[in-house]
């Protein structure tokens, strides 16, 4: 109702009567009156006059109703520790596909490898619950199409020049936006559901604490709508899920990286290796060439540009 309400508001800029409210949506006027005071009490800026009301502005908040004619199942927590462990609880409750989990800010948001991600107000924190009818061997190509996608939203959004780097972190002149976590759950052959966390900085400005990250505020000078980036984000990977064909997913992430032609080191919890990355392979391997001319294949970890 909170959708419809909206909705209606915002296709006019003057004032609309309760009772063309009341008639239009097939509700009684106390309860619209209820729905727009608890809307006011969250922050959206409705004007209520004698007469009626008038929609003004609302907040950057991911409310769930603002998102209800795409079909997702949206789930937003003002405060959570983690989108990954909610997002993980979901799923082994069986939630649908395309379940999305969205945090206003996280108390123990973490990266790759266990690091700590920082999660406070004004960034995009959120977890897919996704179950695709593909074989667990091509599971690794949903993570690449996620950065890629995110990547091209920014791209058309902002008119940013926001890159990939291997495995799936996002950059604008070398300084990390955004970083992705996946985790898997697999029965036999079939993808049980896929996991994938994106913390994006939008409106928070990590760089005091992580020198070398930004936030696309910063970039751009101004401050960025996040409904308006996880909508455009959610379409386009959403659309592409549904396509179902990962063919051409790593041939194009590579001609928006830039992590290959760079001498990289590259750290998991078992080794460290330097070396120039010469290509991503069609497994998603990230291909090294050491010093002494050998060729290695290293299938996860941090990159770091050296």
């Amino acid at each position: 109702m909170k959708a419809r309400i909206l909705r209606k508001l915002r296709t006019q800029d003057t004032i609309i009567s309760g009772e063309e409210l009341s008639a239009t949506l097939g509700v009684s006027r106390v309860s619209i009156w209820k729905h727009i005071h608890k809307l006011q009490e969250l922050g959206y800026h409705i004007l209520s006059t004698p007469k009626g009301y008038q929609f003004i502005s609302s907040p950057d908040i991911l409310f769930p109703w603002e998102f209800v004619d795409q079909g997702w199942n949206i789930l937003y927590f003002p405060e959570v520790s983690s989108t990954m462990d909610v997002a993980r609880d979901q799923a082994r409750k069986h939630c649908p596909d395309f379940t999305v989990v969205i945090a206003g800010r996280q108390t123990k948001g973490r990266g790759r490898l266990n690091r700590r991600w920082l999660s406070d107000d004004g960034g995009l924190y959120f977890t897919m619950v996704l179950r695709p009818p593909i074989p667990l061997q091509l599971s690794f190509k949903v993570s690449f199409l996620a950065s890629l996608t995110l990547a091209k939203v920014i791209r058309k959004m902002l008119q940013i020049d926001a890159m990939v780097k291997w495995p799936n972190d996002i950059l604008v002149d070398e300084r990390k936006i955004s970083g992705m976590l996946v985790e898997l759950e697999a029965e036999a052959d079939r993808v049980f559901f896929i996991a994938l966390g994106m913390g994006i900085n939008v409106n928070n400005d990590p760089s005091g604490a992580e020198p070398g990250a930004s936030s696309l505020k910063k970039i751009t000078g101004r401050e960025v709508s996040r409904k308006d980036l996880l909508a455009r984000f959610l379409k386009e990977f959403s659309y592409w899920m549904k396509k179902a064909n990962f063919d051409h997913v790593i041939s194009e992430w590579k001609k928006h990286t830039v992590t290959l032609d760079r001498h990289v080191r590259i750290v998991t919890q078992q080794a460290e290796s330097e070396g120039l990355a010469v290509d991503v392979d069609e497994n998603g391997a990230l291909v090294l060439e050491l010093a002494d001319g050998e060729r290695k294949k290293i299938v996860y970890g941090d990159c770091f540009f050296i």
